[in-house]
């Protein structure tokens, strides 16, 4: 059985892509140097929330994906972030691949609203590989990368959030029910808003009146 070994070595953001993308910089090594004619490899990568503090303005910004901070002992549970795939070119003792991985800024994918609460330091990400590769001296076969193949890596906030500042500079994205966003059509045509900013700037000084005024009773 071939034996494969996967590190992480470093991300950066795709410069050129269509959209949002990180290239995560694989090293693979074949540690009996048996000549691999080629790797179809996938990957699964997972967020790892329970390998890092938190300041208090993210703990307030993640409450939605874990709950009240007292119980994050027992919620703090792996996210998914991406799966991924790659053909790895034939080689002989090691190589280094980048593996694409497109993301999102909908912030409904738990994984973009955990990045998205994230002020500083770093993502702990797990990267678990499995595929086909295939090797052979004297011939040519097709083994499996074992399901136990993993490798762990500390993602740098800012690669995140400095690429997607590219792609959706100072902006961000909301999806909503139709029957929720024709609500807001309508409350923004009756008062002949110009932005949706002003919209929702406007509900939310309206629901904080409210709030004082219930709070002065």
């Amino acid at each position: 059985m071939t034996d494969l070994r996967f590190i992480c070595t470093g991300v950066r953001p795709e410069p050129y892509g269509a959209g949002p993308t990180l290239l995560f910089k694989l090293r693979i090594e074949e540690a009996d140097h048996q000549p691999v004619h080629a790797v179809a490899l996938r990957c699964q990568i997972r967020i790892e929330p329970a390998g890092r503090s938190y300041e208090p303005e993210e703990v307030g910004m993640l409450g939605d994906l874990f709950g009240e901070p007292s119980r994050w002992n027992s919620t703090l549970k792996p996210l998914q972030f991406a799966q991924a795939s790659i053909t790895v070119p034939g080689f002989t003792g090691s190589t280094e691949v980048d593996l694409p991985v497109p993301c999102t800024y909908d912030t409904e994918v738990a994984s973009a609203s955990y990045f998205r609460a994230l002020s500083r330091g770093e993502v702990p990400l797990l990267l678990l590989f499995s595929g086909t590769v295939f090797t052979g001296r004297d011939g040519f076969r097709a083994e499996p990368v074992p399901w136990h193949k993993e490798t762990s890596y500390r993602m740098p906030v800012d690669v995140w959030r400095n690429m997607i500042e590219e792609y959706f500079p100072n902006s961000g994205w909301l999806r909503v029910r139709l029957d929720v966003l024709d609500a807001l059509r309508r409350y923004r045509s009756a008062r002949a808003l110009p932005s949706w900013e002003r919209v929702f700037d406007e509900l939310l000084a309206t629901a904080d009146a409210k709030a004082d005024a219930k709070g002065a009773d």
